[in-house]
């Protein structure tokens, strides 16, 4: 649920006038209460089953849009995440924190990464800088759309640690198929590949999680104008 709240609010030592979104989530006795549970790549999954980086993304964001996201939780009860927004009744164009305006652009970006709260992530910031993005979370269903569509993307963004086809292989099959096509590689997990051996593949750019949307517009921008 969303409420706007009072002008000049004070969130956790920032004035703020926006809106205040609620969201409610199922109790996770082992972090409650813990400082690290917006921390990169802290997860209570087992091995393979989650990346830890959802929060993380989510905490990076909120930050990115001068907004503040706290934790309240109650063990046994469950867990309640406030995020605070400031809103605008203007179109605003999209600049950094520095009042630099963001590089935005037009092209068909594919999306591949095995966590949906990622994909849904990036897909929004991509989306908001104005491409056109077709988002999937299976490397091999990638791959077979890929196939009959290659024509229909300008580029293809995808995570590096995923089941079946890894984002190394399945870049390497993408440019079998369409040797122009521009990759750019995602992981959170940087001992698995460097970004020199990246790019003895082929891939243009490799990219850190978490992703923030300043570094996301002008990697993207800058892999599409082939700088």
């Amino acid at each position: 649920m969303a409420k706007t709240i009072s002008r000049g609010a004070i969130v956790r030592g920032k004035k703020l006038d926006g809106t205040k979104v609620e969201i409610i989530s199922t109790p996770t006795p082992e972090t409650n209460g813990k400082p690290y549970q917006f921390d990169p790549f802290f997860t209570t999954k087992g091995t393979g089953k989650g990346t830890g980086m959802g929060l993380s993304v989510v905490h990076g964001i909120v930050k990115s849009h001068k907004g503040a996201i706290i934790m309240k939780s109650e063990p046994g009860k469950g867990t309640t995440f406030e995020v605070y927004l400031p809103v605008s009744q203007n179109n605003v164009k999209i600049t950094t924190e520095a009042g630099t305006e963001l590089a935005t652009g037009n092209e068909r970006i594919l999306l591949v990464d095995d966590e949906q709260t990622l994909v849904d992530l990036n897909r929004q910031m991509l989306e908001r800088l104005g491409y056109s993005v077709e988002s999937l979370t299976s490397s091999i269903e990638a791959l077979e759309m890929f196939k009959t569509r290659s024509d229909e993307f300008d580029l293809v963004m995808t995570d590096m640690t995923m089941p079946n086809l890894t984002g190394e292989e399945l870049a390497g099959e993408l440019m079998k198929i369409r040797t122009d096509i521009p990759v750019i590689l995602c992981t959170g997990f940087s001992e698995q590949i460097t970004e020199e051996q990246a790019k003895e593949l082929g891939i243009k750019e490799f990219i850190l999680k978490p992703i923030m949307m300043n570094e996301l517009a002008e990697i993207v921008r800058s892999v599409l104008d082939g700088e």
